[in-house]
């Protein structure tokens, strides 16, 4: 009985460790981007619109045409390759793919 006991026990521990490993509750794409770790990226900082490439972290001094098509200007104002228009806010920021990422604690434009 104490066998039996101790097999269910174990076994029971083991099929919660198994659970509660399970890869297939990843998070979600968008999810992720908002993870994204804002390298390689045009994002709007203390009201400026900075360009991020590696290590390295300017100020846009002139409009700046991304992979896609889409246009950003120094005043942060972003003219989407399919014609649509936004506006950067605070925290905010575009890939050099030209996909609208956000910082944690922000919340997008909708």
């Amino acid at each position: 009985m104490k066998k039996l006991i101790m097999f269910l026990l174990i076994a029971g521990t083991c099929t919660t460790a198994a659970v509660a490993q399970d890869s297939t509750k990843m998070a979600k794409p968008e999810k992720m981007e908002k993870m994204h770790d804002m390298k390689d990226c045009v994002m709007m900082k203390d009201g400026k619109v900075m360009v991020m490439k590696g290590n390295n972290v300017m100020a846009l001094d002139k409009d700046l045409t991304l992979a896609n098509g889409t246009t950003v200007k120094n005043d942060g104002s972003v003219k989407m390759a399919d014609g649509t228009a936004m506006q950067l806010k605070e925290g905010e920021a575009i890939d050099m793919e030209g996909k609208v990422i956000i910082k944690k604690g922000t919340t997008p434009n909708n």
